[in-house]
């Protein structure tokens, strides 16, 4: 499916708007709809589960987006933290230099180039500008990508703070707090989800690239010598993670960095290959030795040691990092699982998502509206105590479960003259469309057995 027939779906249907749509759109915003935020919610949920409940030593931590100013000089961002960018010197368009490189060949590998090997691709290539065509660009400028802004009522560079462009430093500056309070021991995990910021310049494909976007951050800390075994580990947890939300081993692989930010021992990325757009990344892990906490030891004079209390040796962790873009993680879900179908009786358009990742569990259809309805929405008020349960009594029962097949609700469940002569009701599965007859008491448990994740 063409990512514009993904956009039209996701905005048709209550998955995703266009951010401040109606003053005509702010470049690279979207906001969520009521089924997208409970899909996003879902994965969210499943994350959460994975991560922190499932594993041992594993705490969650919510930061705050301001941080002092010296996280972000400690971290590197201040002085580093940029894009290469191009201007178009016809229209005047301005780009990633990264991204048209990897855009014209998709086996460049744009990330392990140096800003020279970037800009010696483009003119040697003569890679096209996106928008008009012409060949011909400004040489690169690094653009800072963090968001300032200015605490109190005047503009002093005293009080200058930073939105913040990733999650990361929430869990390593309150690496000391999680392992007092928690009586942890290494290897141990902090996990957060939050809303991250980069003031990014050039579009992107729908929610691929914005400005705004929310990440579910992991970090695990754990003793030198043991790191490359975490890091390989979470390799495969990650993928597995993936492949459990549905997205099939084939369309996923990963990509080995080759080249190595000066602090990392080692680099991966899974992608995900998107039928509009090709292999896209979703997930990042890294081996970033003790860089961190031996940067905020340095930044904040608090030594970030851990003292292990099996030989009385004092050191700095390692951390290795696994970062899960949570907007291209619920894109990748839906462009996998929407499919149009071919049926006997004409076409049907079905999200396939797995039941535990659907925005509504079931949707409870009267089938005749003034015989039915006052059980039905009995039935209806009852289900939602226990998962998220929506109702339709507008139009044939057909179209409805053509409405209920297009946002993914596995489940319909049709309320006739047999529910209030037998206390039965029919059930409708999305996927097979096969219907079994079910007593009104066994609805909440048969569903509940099928939404597990």
């Amino acid at each position: 499916m063409k990512m514009e027939e993904l956009v039209n779906y996701c905005k048709q249907y209550g998955f995703i708007f266009q951010g401040s749509e109606i003053y005509g759109g702010l470049a690279n915003t979207w906001d969520y709809g009521p089924l997208g935020s409970r899909l996003k919610n879902n994965v969210k949920d499943c994350w959460r589960k994975r991560f922190i409940q499932e594993r041992d030593n594993a705490y969650e931590v919510d930061a705050d987006i301001l941080m002092h100013p010296r996280v972000w000089e400690a971290s590197g961002h201040v002085s580093s933290f940029s894009d290469p960018l191009v201007d178009c010197k016809h229209c005047k368009e301005r780009f990633r230099a990264d991204n048209l490189v990897d855009d014209f060949d998709k086996d460049a590998h744009a990330d392990g180039m140096s800003q020279e090997e970037l800009m010696a691709f483009i003119r040697e290539h003569e890679v096209p500008c996106p928008k008009c065509g012409h060949k011909d660009f400004t040489d690169i400028r690094q653009f800072n990508l963090m968001f300032e802004t200015y605490r109190g009522v005047t503009q002093d560079s005293k009080n200058k703070v930073y939105l913040r462009p990733e999650n990361a430093q929430g869990e390593y500056v309150n690496f000391l707090n999680v392992q007092r309070t928690m009586r942890a021991k290494l290897p141990f995990s902090i996990g957060q989800i939050g809303k991250a910021f980069r003031n990014e310049i050039t579009p992107g494909n729908f929610t691929i690239r914005t400005i705004e976007f929310e990440q579910m951050e992991y970090q695990t800390f754990c003793k030198e010598g043991n790191d490359m075994e975490q890091y390989n580990y979470f390799k495969e947890y990650g993928k597995k993670f993936f492949m459990d939300l549905g997205l099939p081993e084939d369309k996923l692989r990963f990509h080995d960095h080759e080249k190595l930010a000066h602090y990392a021992k080692a680099a991966t990325d899974i992608e995900y290959n998107f039928a509009s757009i090709g292999w896209t990344e979703i997930n990042g892990t890294h081996n970033r030795t003790n860089f961190d906490l031996t940067r905020h030891t340095e930044y904040s004079g608090t030594p970030q040691t851990y003292l292990d209390p099996d030989t009385n040796e004092k050191y700095i962790p390692f951390i290795v990092e696994s970062t899960y873009g949570l907007d291209r993680t619920v894109l990748a879900i839906i462009s996998e699982s929407l499919v149009n179908e071919q049926l006997e009786s004409g076409e049907r358009l079905v999200l396939k998502i797995k039941p535990f990742l659907a925005p509504y569990k079931v949707c409870v259809l009267p089938l005749i509206k003034k015989n039915h309805s006052e059980i039905a929405m009995e039935i209806y008020h009852e289900l939602s105590k226990y998962f998220m349960t929506t109702y339709d009594e507008a139009g044939n029962i057909g179209k409805r479960y053509r409405r209920e097949d297009a946002i993914g609700t596995p489940f319909c469940i049709t309320i006739d003259d047999e529910t209030i002569n037998n206390n039965t009701v029919t059930i409708r599965d999305r996927d097979t469309m096969e219907q079994i007859t079910l007593k009104v008491d066994e609805i909440k448990d048969y569903v509940l057995e099928r939404i597990n994740f």
